[in-house]
């Protein structure tokens, strides 16, 4: 194991040991687990619900609180992209793909017309 340290590998093997197989244990027994749940049950709609939510609380942070090239932009163009991307969704017959595209357009041309170049 000491010929790892000085070679060039170790911060790949380090990303293995340290952050790839820790996950990769839960994420396999959450597929095998999963296969027993039924998906209409109480808990699968309770866990659909609270990932829902988390992912809506984050789209929402982003939106509110920005960071980065993010802070930028104003308010109106950054909750505009969110109403677009929700409309594309549903005019689209729920395609997450035209959601996500319709919203990276509004915010790219957003940032285009309100930015300084």
């Amino acid at each position: 194991m000491n010929f790892l340290i000085g070679s060039e590998l170790w911060p790949y093997i380090l990303v293995i040991v340290a952050g790839f197989l820790p996950t990769d244990v839960w994420r396999w027994l959450a597929v095998i687990s999963a296969r027993k749940l039924d998906e209409d049950s109480e808990i699968m709609i309770f866990i659909r619900g609270v990932a829902t939510a988390l992912v809506a609380g984050v789209i929402m942070r982003l939106v509110l609180f920005p960071g980065g090239d993010l802070e930028a932009l104003p308010l109106y163009v950054r909750a505009g992209s969110v109403a677009a991307a929700f409309v594309a969704f549903l005019l689209l017959k729920r395609s997450m793909l035209a959601g996500v595209l319709v919203g990276e357009a509004v915010v790219i041309l957003g940032a285009y017309y309100t930015l300084p170049h």
